[in-house]
């Protein structure tokens, strides 16, 4: 069973990308997808948009993945692996998490599932580089973000220039050299089958 998170900013598409992963992952049946969604706040929307596209979703409420709630992921983990057997888990966290302490929050459950660790896919945002670095307080988090990335796509790249998109992977690319770049659209299915190609066969 392999743990496979989508991060980033707010409002960097995570959710939309996490339904077209799902729907490739899972192959036509042939392959068990469940997803995480992990949602600030009393009404868990992202959550709302996944069982409306009928897909197997949990929320947890109350907290960030990879702060307060951590043992919550990982019973949640375990149950899914107890109940559903999925071949993947897709975990979205909130817009403010960190992706190294969302892996650790993550290997707390394979203490009783057997897990393996997926790549940590980091979404940023084609249309406002400056806005989410710039900024004191947001460039801190979203460079801490992209520092992490194993994968990081490039989002919304049917909304920006070509010269648009590639200033923004140079910008990000200042804080993670390591990092596959991907140019995604979820609206035009740019960079998916990629990303799927990498889920598949990442061993960390």
């Amino acid at each position: 069973m392999k743990i496979t998170q989508v991060a980033g900013f707010l409002g960097c598409g995570k959710t939309t990308l996490m339904l077209k992963l799902s729907v490739a992952l899972a192959d036509g049946g042939r392959t068990r997808v469940a997803l995480i969604v992990n949602e600030i706040g009393e009404i868990p929307v992202d959550g709302k948009i996944i069982q409306e596209s009928g897909m197997r979703m949990k929320d947890i409420g109350g907290g960030c993945i990879c702060c307060e709630i951590a043992s919550t992921f990982a019973k949640t983990v375990y149950n899914l692996y107890k109940e559903f057997h999925p071949d993947h888990i897709l975990v979205e966290p909130t817009g403010v998490a960190v992706p190294h302490q969302v892996k650790l929050a993550a290997r707390m459950s394979g203490r009783d599932a057997k897990i393996s660790i997926g790549p940590a896919i980091v979404l940023f945002d084609a249309t406002r580089p400056a806005e989410l670095l710039d900024m004191d307080m947001l460039g801190q988090l979203v460079t801490s973000q992209v520092k992490d990335a194993d994968v990081l796509a490039v989002s919304k790249v049917d909304a920006v220039t070509e010269a648009e998109a590639r200033e923004a992977a140079e910008r990000a690319r200042q804080y993670n050299e390591k990092a596959e770049v991907i140019y995604l659209s979820t609206f035009k299915n740019q960079g998916i089958d990629r990303l799927v190609e990498i889920i598949q066969v990442w061993k960390e």
